[in-house]
């Protein structure tokens, strides 16, 4: 009883359990297909509007979905319900057979009893055969135990429960055999062992090739790549063969094994019921032959027994034969068991190749991928395969328990002590097995531990790979002999199956009643399935729904991505506009700078060459003066020299002046054409008629103007917009790279679902593909709301966002508001304190103005001493000219005292320059102190202009933001009113935006209040640091802010410390003043060093100016290209923002994952390398300045040994060294600004490292999370590599300054080289050639210096060319000079020579100290407007550099959104976390249904039980009370007691064994949960681990790169170094090349000496030559006075150009900022109407045929001209009505008689023929008078003109003419009078108003326009196309909208216009009267009604 009911049960709880498990198998499936698919990444919608659709249509189908499976669920429910009835019906069926076949018991009984009363004479020789008969018994029961059992337990279990054999003949035909059943049972264990060994093997050696692939990728050939890919895919497929064979075989051998078990139970009841029969048959012969002879009787009856006896017999032979068939064919089993081994072993040879080919395979991540999704499946049915290894697992133990009871049974009877102790012995046999199988089983699982050791080590050791390798056979032939093993034990559990199969044949009725409810359950599976097939072709129709709705979907994403994106590109007109005035505004400002730079310097420079001027007059006199002595010749040749350098130098600098003011203003006037451009792209993208015919009149009018500059600035823009376009270009071709990858991967997974489709579970696969699909369509919709949230990153929208959402936002919103307001406070305050600092700035300029003047005033002061002292020397002379014959023994006294004191002031004048050297270092290093507080001024204001520039930026992106939510919100608010029915019970968890912190914080706890998991708090946790970390960012921005305001109020008191340094410097200069006239007292020997010396700077001066120029041109264009960079990486930031999001969740689980202090060592690695280099450079650099100085010393020392005993000469030479040196020191300067630079670089990168760092540690707090979104790392990793190449540019950057370094090192040794040039050239000239050619050589020297930029080298040459003609001339003039003073000391005595000479000498020297002293005034003038040049380009230049600061925090600025979007995407994969526990949650829910539901019919079943018993009692009762009356109690006792036992036994079983099936259930839910979560969490970590090891190898890769760039400095450092030993080499040969210089510079003194006393005689030709020369730079002058006038002309016109220009600017800007802000409401309202502007664009697009369109358009116009004006409804009746009657029709006849009759007539009486017509017209005498009379003066023309253009003037006075009306009077008739008809046709009404809709579509001209167009002389066709292209035809007239005439406009060929017939495309109306008595058109009615 217990049996069968247990077979019922566990039939059931099957069928129960394989509908849980296929759908938990559903749900497995999903959470995993949706994870992968989070994994592979969506294709990124365009735009948020279009994702907004797609995710609430998606949503739509997923509650449609969701619908369906409730229904579904529904239906289930209801067909369980059903089933249960059945089976209560059946039961109930079950239960009234079993009491009629009681009844029949008990009459059979009643029966044997009689017999027994009649026949109990023959009960002791009955009892004789039966002992006979348990003797033959017992010797059977030595040997198998079915047969005994089966004979003493027959009677009674077939009189207990018998049934008719007649209703088991249905199975006569099966002829299965149990060995067969046990030979499949075998089989099917032998081959799921096989299955989950290879899967074993197939994931450890996919564990092997992922850590191979992570070692070294990329090694294997593609073609071998592409065949393992191949191979593999194969034994994909038949793998899954083989599967779906596994699971056929098992499902038929199951089938097989439950029909023989039915048939050997059937055949074992037959015979019981033959042998019964045969016993009944017994019974009735002792019955009939009772009365008979006794002896005869038992005769017989023994001889029957006998039969019985032998009969029996024969049936234990039979069973024993039976046996033996059974043993044979179970040896046959195992040896295809042996057969199959063999072929296994086969298998797994070829398997062991194949995976060696395997091994080879380093694919990419998605095959891993891919194959991490096949061993999920895998992995599912392993866990089927569980399942059904557990079902068996379940017979056997209530086999066991049959077993028992049998036991217990046996025990109860007096004859079954043989069997009890055979079961016994069974029962130990199977403990031991049981105990081997559970060792066995551990040593397996000992093994698998062993096994994933050796696999981990051999990921990190992959160097012993041959060893593990060893290791790994060796365990492989132990798991092969273990498992050998465990096939034996379970070959022994299959024979002890079999044994107790055999027992169970004792469980009969049991076994019937299964195989009846087997057969309702297989009609419940039919109908199951036909139901399930009705299910799959609904699902079918709503994938056909789905698809039509995808397509509508599609269509209102494209129309939606066109309105977004016109919105977008508005927006981004917005910010360019926005830009460029910020540009344009700091463009102006630099511009006007510049010019007042140059005002300045011109002005200087004006002044030095005045000064200049005024030293050649006094030079050229002191030259006529020095005719007496050698050397006054000598010191005016290098003064002439001097001048004429300083000549050029002057001309140079007014060049580069003039130059840098064409370059300012090119730079003015790009500024004003890229105002323009911007302005033109605003206006066609914002108005689209007027204001660009405007534009176009305005751009055409600046174009005028601007024709020269033109062509340059096009050809730039040019280039940046192929630059850009370049970078989208790149930009889309990746994105579309992508999408094919993503492409890619979702094929190769679907194909690799389809090859894992199996046979049997078709329509179980075909349900779990559909759940697929909408699952991808749930997480595609997720993906899509993530993405909306990172466009609008405050608000992720749900369907269930209410109206408390909205709330908050706009709460947020106003927050928002508050803090714009108060940075634009903050803004506004920090203007106003750069207003005052600028005006204190203008001050300080002022005071330095006011110095200037002063050093003027000085100046003036030390002229007027050296004409009082040239009056002076006037004076002497004419003393000396007087005769001095009392002198001259005292001349030699003089001259000796004047030897004394020149020597005296010799010495000091060498102590006077030693202290100037002193101050002038002391000058430098105040120069240098206030380069550093302007620096540090300019980066103050350069954090201004950031602040400022952030505080634009943030309010442009709240304005977009607050536009872009508020459209979101009206959009998402129409999706939830439409949603809100169709979501129903669907409790989807509520999904709030970027809300407040405590409410987010609540909602989440409160969702996750039904969860036990604690992730869900950390990540809350995570969310509040991230927030409170946001805050603290906005308190630090307020905190430098604050910071700003203070260093505003520093710069005041750094002000007042620039002001005291400015008067220490008034001091110094007074300092070198006096030291000047201290100096101008002693000899001016050396004086003309200085001179050399001054010069040389000032060409330093300009080379550096050149230089820095450079520099400022290089770093506007890395400018330019920043904010090229900082535009495009916007775009691509709005782009990936999306992309960013997903990201966010790896990171967090990657985070955990990866050690953080490997990453943070790398970066600190990398630093310290750069700052390691860095410090390098700073040593070299440090080492060559000192050589140079060394070297310096050297020069000095030797020029002072060599230059002692000689001249003046050698003193030009090293003056030049000296240059050299201060420009040494001075690119020593530049070096160390290159350093403080690099320092700063490096301190970003820190920054930016220490952001890294930061990320990393997200990073790794990221990794325990959902790491199945690994393929949106490679996003991340992207980002990562942008962030390196960043990084990698700067680098470049800094060898890019190297490289200019290692230039002006090259420029050096190109000086030196220079150097030495002119030393060889001092050595080989001859003496008197070395003095002509120093000053041309000199000249030759400052070009060389100069390095300009290559625009002004060809202007420098001519300068070049043409100073060298001025020089050959000049040195002619000396030549002649030179003749002459020979000639006139030839001629002079000797006496007065000598006389002359000494008191020229110290005269000459006087008046050289002076020139000197006011020389070297002037150079340090010079010198300090150069000074105050360079200072303004650096700080052009640091602005530059602040700019591009500006731009490097946009970048960090942008770095700190994609950290907020990041922000966002956690939040959003913490609601994605939720809805899975849900899911788990309802899965979990389902479960316990289904147990429910088990434990509900297991109490079903009890009950029955318990009805069953109490119904035998009943029986029992009665027969007890029959048996009474009868006298037969015993046997009933006994019967009653064992029924008594048997039931309790068989109730306590059912208990049990329903206990067990529920525990056993349960834990086999519990493990393959947990075996299903070990097998992700692994999958997870070999993921992130690989990924770990990629981002590392990388970033060595990077370092590597970095160290191989640092290695290639060191080698150019060596380079250099070598280099600098060349050119001390070269410096060793220059020292002695100049000492041999010194020398001859000697002789040529000596030589020069001989010739100054010739030199006296020249004198008096020197002075004619002189005068003549004053009277040149009188000329000079003059023409330079000119050039002033007309520079200052110019400079005027340029202040009032440029005056006007801001002027305009700033009108334009305030023109501007009105039309953004109208621009904006039009936006919010184009927004709103957006399905107007639809239609309103493609009416647009249809305004290009408009000729096709016209009359249609014409008739809506009548329909909204009759709705609006009655008075046009009237007149339209009356047209109707001219239509219909024949009054509308002109009479051609009566014009054309009327008009030739005018013209046959003769002149004279033509007035009679007018006036007749005049009648005919209506017209009265007086007006025809008239016109006849106009008729005498203009002709029949003019009459006609003043008739028809006249009166049409009257009539319309609306319709303004065109300037050429005049010409009206020469034009033909037919033209005259379509313009009649014209103005008559004109509605004298206002023009019809057409709605907004319409009005938006056809963008009118302006009304002057329209009049124009029509009001035109043309007629004709030509006048209507004209028409139809530049104005509306709505607003048209009529005569324009439909042409008269197709033909041309003057009666021409084809005879009049008038006379032809009217064409059809005439209008059928006449015109609207305007007054009856005035208009034309009643003249005409009245002339055709008569």
């Amino acid at each position: 009883m217990s049996s069968w009911l247990g077979g019922l049960g566990s039939g059931l709880g099957q069928s129960l359990g394989q509908v849980g498990g296929s759908l938990s198998s559903f749900t497995g499936q999903i959470s995993n297909f949706t994870k992968d698919m989070l994994l592979e990444g969506v294709e990124e919608v365009g735009d948020a509007a279009t994702e907004l659709q797609v995710s609430n249509s998606r949503l739509a189908e997923v509650e449609a979905a969701f619908a369906t499976q409730k229904s579904e669920y529904d239906r289930l429910k209801k067909l369980h319900a059903e089933l249960e009835e059945k089976l209560e019906a059946s039961e109930i069926q079950i239960k009234g057979q079993s009491a009629e076949y009681r009844t029949l018991l008990q009459q059979k009984d009643v029966e044997i009893s009689h017999l027994k009363a009649r026949q109990s004479g023959l009960q002791e020789e009955v009892q004789k055969l039966q002992h006979s008969a348990q003797s033959a018994s017992v010797g059977t029961a030595l040997l198998p135990i079915t047969t005994t059992s089966s004979t003493t337990t027959s009677s009674s279990a077939s009189s207990f429960m018998s049934r008719p054999s007649g209703s088991h003949q249905g199975f006569h035909g099966d002829e299965m055999d149990l060995s067969d059943v046990i030979w499949s049972q075998q089989e099917i264990n032998r081959l799921s062992t096989e299955v989950m060994r290879l899967e074993a093997e197939v994931a450890h050696w996919r564990r092997m090739s992922q850590a191979s692939t992570a070692a070294g990728a990329g090694n294997g050939d593609q073609g071998d790549i592409l065949k393992l890919q191949r191979t593999i895919k194969e034994l994909r497929e038949e793998m899954s063969r083989e599967v779906d064979e596994h699971q056929h075989e098992l499902t038929a051998l199951q089938d097989a094994q439950r029909q023989k078990m039915a048939d050997i139970t059937r055949r074992h009841r037959d015979e019981l019921a033959e042998y019964e029969e045969r016993i009944e048959e017994l019974e009735e012969q002792m019955q009939s032959g009772g009365g008979q002879a006794t002896s005869t009787s038992d005769a017989s009856k023994l001889l029957e027994l006998q039969k019985t006896i032998s009969s029996l017999q024969e049936a234990a032979d039979e069973r024993e034969k039976q046996l033996t068939e059974l043993s044979a064919r179970l040896e046959e089993a195992q040896r295809k068991q042996a057969s199959l081994q063999l072929e296994k072993d086969d298998a797994q040879e070829e398997n062991a190749g194949l995976l060696q080919n395997y091994t080879r395979l380093q694919a990419s991540v998605v095959e891993l991928q891919t194959r991490v999704q096949e061993q999920e499946g895998k992995a599912l049915q392993k866990a089927q395969l569980d399942h059904e290894i557990q079902e068996l697992k379940n017979n056997l133990a209530a086999s066991e328990k049959e077993i028992e009871r049998l036991n217990r049974l046996a025990e109860a009877e007096p004859k079954g002590e043989v069997e009890h102790a055979d079961i016994l012995e069974l029962n130990t046999i199977i403990g031991t097995l049981r105990q081997e199988k559970e060792v066995l089983e551990q040593e397996k699982l000992n093994l698998h531990e062993r096994l994933k050791m050796a696999e981990e080590q051999r990921v990190s050791n992959n160097e012993a790979e041959s060893g593990d390798s060893e290791s790994l056979e060796d365990l492989k032939t132990e798991l092969e002999r273990r498992e050998k093993a465990l096939r034996n034990t379970e070959e022994e559990r299959d024979t002890l199956m079999s044994e107790l199969e055999e027992l169970d044949r004792q469980n009969q009725e049991a076994t019937q009643h299964m195989i009846s409810v087997k057969e309702q359950l297989t009609g419940q599976l039919k109908e199951a399935e036909a139901e399930l097939t009705r299910l799959t072709a609904e699902l079918n129709t709503t994938k056909d729904k789905n698809g039509t709705l995808k397509q509508e979907l599609e269509t209102q994403k494209e129309k939606i991505s066109q309105s977004a994106f016109t919105l977008n590109d508005l927006h981004m007109g917005k910010q360019q506009l926005e830009a460029t005035v910020k540009e344009m505004k700091d463009k102006l400002g630099h511009a006007q700078e510049q010019n007042r730079e140059a005002r300045r310097e011109i002005t200087e420079l004006k002044k030095a060459l005045h000064e200049q001027e005024e030293q050649l007059c006094v030079a050229k006199a002191e030259l006529g003066q020095a005719g007496d002595r050698g050397t006054e010749a000598q010191g005016t040749e290098e003064k002439l020299a001097g001048k004429e350098k300083e000549l050029s130098d002057l001309r140079a600098e007014l060049d580069k002046m003039r130059n840098s003011q064409e370059n300012v203003m090119s730079e003015d006037y790009e500024l004003k054409m890229e105002n323009r451009r911007l302005k033109a792209e605003s206006e066609q993208a914002l108005v689209k008629g007027e204001e660009l015919t405007k534009q176009m009149k305005e751009s055409q009018a600046a174009m005028n103007r601007t024709v020269r500059e033109k062509d340059t600035r096009i050809e730039a823009l040019k280039l940046e917009k192929t630059q850009l376009e370049g970078e989208l270009r790149q930009a889309e071709n990746t994105l579309a790279e992508q999408a094919k990858q993503y492409q890619q991967t979702i094929e190769e997974l679907t194909r690799a679902r389809s090859m894992d489709a199996s046979a049997l579970q078709m329509e179980h696969e075909r349900a779990i593909k559909l759940n697929q699909e909408k699952d991808m369509e749930i997480a595609q919709l997720k993906r899509d709301i993530e993405q909306l949230g990172s466009d609008h990153r405050d608000t992720n929208e749900m369907l269930s966002i209410t109206v408390a959402g909205q709330k908050q936002l706009t709460d947020l919103l106003q927050e928002k508001d508050v803090f714009m307001e108060t940075i634009k406070q903050n803004a506004s305050d920090l203007q106003t304190e750069m207003e005052n600092s600028i005006t204190v700035v203008t001050k300080e300029a002022g005071a330095l103005k006011q110095a200037l003047e002063e050093k003027d005033k000085q100046l003036g002061g030390m002229k007027e001493e050296n004409s009082h002292l040239k009056e002076e020397i006037d004076r002497l002379r004419d003393q000396q000219s007087r005769p001095q014959s009392l002198a001259e023994p005292r001349t030699l006294d003089i001259i000796t005292e004047l030897e004394t004191e020149i020597t005296q002031l010799r010495t000091s004048r060498n102590g006077l320059e030693e202290e100037v050297q002193g101050l002038r270092r002391t000058m430098e290093e105040q120069q240098a102190s206030l380069l550093l507080l302007q620096q540090s001024l300019q980066a103050q204001q350069s954090e201004l202009e950031q602040a400022h520039t952030r505080n634009q930026q943030t309010t442009l992106n709240y304005d977009r933001l607050i536009h872009a939510r508020d459209e979101e919100i009206s959009r998402l608010q129409q999706t939830v009113d439409r949603f809100s029915e169709s979501q129903g019970r669907a409790d989807s968890p509520p999904v709030q935006g970027e809300v407040i912190l405590q409410e987010k914080t609540q909602t989440l706890s409160q969702e996750n209040g039904n969860e036990k998991h604690d992730l869900s708090k950390v990540e809350i946790d995570k969310l509040v640091r991230g927030i409170k970390e946001k805050e603290t960012e906005i308190s630090q921005l307020n905190e430098k802010n604050l910071s700003l305001t203070k260093q505003l109020d520093q710069l005041v008191v750094s002000r007042d410390e620039v002001g005291k340094l400015s008067q220490m410097i008034l001091q110094k200069d007074l300092e070198i003043q006096a030291l000047h006239a201290r100096v101008s007292m002693g000899v001016g020997g050396g004086h003309s060093q200085d001179v050399m010396f001054l010069q040389q700077q000032l060409q330093a001066y300009a080379v550096e100016r050149e230089q820095v120029l450079a520099v400022l041109n290089e770093k506007t264009r890395e400018n330019s290209q920043l904010r090229s960079d900082y535009h495009r990486l916007m775009d691509i930031m709005a782009g990936k923002e999306a992309a960013l999001l997903k990201l966010q969740q790896e990171n967090q689980r990657l985070s955990n994952m990866s050690d953080p202090s490997g990453s943070q060592e790398m970066f600190k690695e990398t630093i310290q390398n750069l700052s390691r280099i860095i410090r390098e450079k700073d040593i070299e650099i440090d080492a060559l300045t000192q050589k140079c100085q060394t070297l310096v010393t050297v020069l000095q020392t030797s020029g002072g040994e060599s230059g002692a005993g000689s001249g003046g000469v050698s003193s030009n030479q090293f003056e030049e060294l000296l240059q050299e040196r201060d420009t040494l020191k001075q690119q020593v300067k530049k070096i160390e600004e290159w350093k403080q630079q690099v320092i700063t670089t490096v301190k970003n990168m820190q920054h930016e490292s220490a952001q890294l760092q930061e990320e990393l540690i997200k990073l790794q707090g990221q990794v325990s999370a959902d790491s199945d979104c690994s393929s949106k790392l490679t996003v991340d990793y992207t980002r990562l590599i942008q962030s390196y190449e960043l990084k990698e540019r700067r680098l470049g950057s800094l060898s890019q300054e190297l490289a200019q370094v290692q230039q002006t090192i090259t420029q050096l040794s190109t000086t030196k080289d220079v150097l030495f040039g002119k030393l060889d050239s001092v050595a080989q000239t001859p003496e008197v050639v070395a003095a002509q050619s120093s000053a041309p050589s000199l000249t030759a020297v400052a070009p060389s210096h100069q390095t300009l930029p290559t625009e002004n080298i060809e202007q420098l040459q001519e300068e070049l060319v043409r100073l060298q003609a001025q020089l050959a001339e000049r040195e002619n003039m000396i030549r002649t000079i030179q003749e002459n003073n020979h000639r006139l000391s030839n001629s002079a005595s000797a006496s007065e020579s000598e006389q002359r000479s000494q008191a020229e000498e110290t005269r000459q020297v006087r008046e050289r100290l002076d020139a000197l002293q006011r020389s070297v005034r002037e150079k340090d003038l010079l010198i300090k407007t150069k000074g105050d040049q360079l200072n303004q380009v650096s700080e052009s230049l640091r602005n530059r550099e602040n700019d591009n600061e500006v731009l490097k925090q946009a970048v960090t600025n942008l770095k700190e959104r994609a950290l907020i979007l990041e922000m966002d995407g956690r939040k959003l994969k913490e609601e994605n976390e939720l809805i899975a526990t849900r899911s788990r949650e309802k899965e979990s829910e389902f479960r316990a249904l289904q147990e429910t539901n088990m434990q509900v019919s297991l109490l079903l079943r009890e009950k029955e039980f318990e009805l069953s018993a109490v119904s035998e009692k009943a029986a029992t009762v009665e027969k007890m009370l029959k048996d009474k009356d009868q006298g037969k109690t015993g046997e009933l006792n006994q019967l009653l007691n064992e029924m008594k036992s048997m039931q309790e036994k068989a109730v306590a079983f059912q208990q049990e064994r329903d206990r067990v099936m529920m525990a056993l259930k349960q834990k086999q839910m519990e493990t393959t949960a947990v075996q299903t979560e070990l097998q992700h969490m692994r999958d997870k970590e070999q993921r992130l681990n690989l990924e770990l090891e990629r981002l590392r190898n990388h970033l060595l890769e990077i370092e590597d790169s970095y160290t191989r760039e640092a290695l290639g400095a060191e080698d150019r450092e060596t380079e250099l170094r070598r280099r600098v030993a060349l050119l001390e080499e070269k410096l060793a040969t220059s020292s002695s090349a100049v000492e041999n210089a010194s020398q001859q510079a000697s002789m040529q003194v000596e030589s020069l000496q001989e010739q100054l006393s010739g030199a006296v005689k020249q004198r008096d030709d020197a002075l004619a030559h002189l005068r003549t020369s004053q009277e040149q730079v009188n000329q000079y002058a003059v023409s330079l006075s000119n050039l002033q006038m007309v520079l200052e002309q110019f400079q005027q016109e340029e202040k009032a150009m440029y005056s006007a220009e801001l002027e305009r600017h700033k009108k334009e800007r305030d023109e501007w900022r009105k039309k953004a802000v109208r621009l904006e409401d039009q936006a919010s309202a184009l927004q709103i109407n957006l399905d107007e502007a639809n239609a309103a664009l493609d009416s647009a697009s249809r305004l290009t045929d408009q000729l096709d369109l016209k009359e249609e358009q014409i008739e809506e116009l009548k329909k909204q001209v009759d709705v609006r004006q009655e008075m046009l409804e009237e007149a339209q009746r009356k047209l109707m009505n001219l239509l219909n009657s024949t009054e509308g029709k002109i009479d051609k006849v009566l014009m054309r008689n009327l008009f030739l009759g005018y013209f046959h007539t003769p002149k004279t009486k033509r007035a009679d023929v007018l006036r007749l017509m005049g009648s005919v017209l209506g017209l009265s005498r007086e007006d025809v008078d008239k016109m006849l009379e106009d008729d005498g003066q203009h002709g029949v023309t003019g009459w006609m003109s003043s008739w028809l253009g006249g009166r049409g003037a009257q009539s319309v006075p609306n319709t303004p003419q065109r300037p050429t009306s005049g010409q009206g009077f020469n034009s033909s008739f037919s033209e005259m009078f379509v313009k009649f008809l014209e103005i008559e046709s004109t509605p004298s009404l206002p023009a019809a108003k057409l709605s907004a809709h319409d009005i938006k579509t056809l963008s009118a001209p302006p009304p002057r326009r329209s009049s124009g167009a029509s009001s035109g002389t043309t007629a004709g066709a030509a006048a209507v196309s004209k028409r139809a292209g530049d104005s509306n035809p709505f607003l048209a007239p009529r005569s324009a909208a439909v042409p008269l005439l197709a033909g041309s406009s003057s009666g021409g060929s084809g005879g009049h216009l008038l006379m032809k017939p009217i064409s059809d495309a005439l209008p059928t109306f006449t015109p609207v009267p305007v007054s009856a008595e005035a208009s034309a058109g009643a003249v005409l009615k009245d002339l055709l009604k008569q």
